[in-house]
């Protein structure tokens, strides 16, 4: 799932800059899986478009694998500009509050 979702996302946006990070271990999911992900991607072509549409690009994505088992994305996307005023930074994920974990 990680390398269909890294394949996906690098063969339409482009990226300067993508990280696709499994975080399933810190859900209540059987071990193994692959249904959690955090995504950092910067590209050129989230100029002029509203962190919405952003979301709206890449989850159109991703929208096959929700069928096979993705089950939630946390999303990070920015300009090669926004990138670099961040310092190459993004947030770390805050503990699942549902599920037992």
């Amino acid at each position: 799932m990680k390398q269909r979702l890294t394949s996906l996302i690098q063969e339409a946006l482009q990226p300067q800059h993508l990280e696709v990070i499994d975080e399933s271990h810190m859900h209540n999911v059987p071990k193994g899986a692959q249904s959690h992900f955090k995504i950092v991607v910067v590209s050129n072509q989230f100029e002029g478009l509203s962190l919405v549409n952003r979301h709206r690009m890449v989850n159109s994505l991703a929208k096959p694998l929700f069928d096979e088992g993705l089950h939630a994305l946390a999303l990070h996307t920015m300009t090669p500009e926004q990138w670099q005023q961040k310092g190459g930074t993004f947030p770390k994920s805050p503990p699942c509050m549902g599920g037992g974990k």
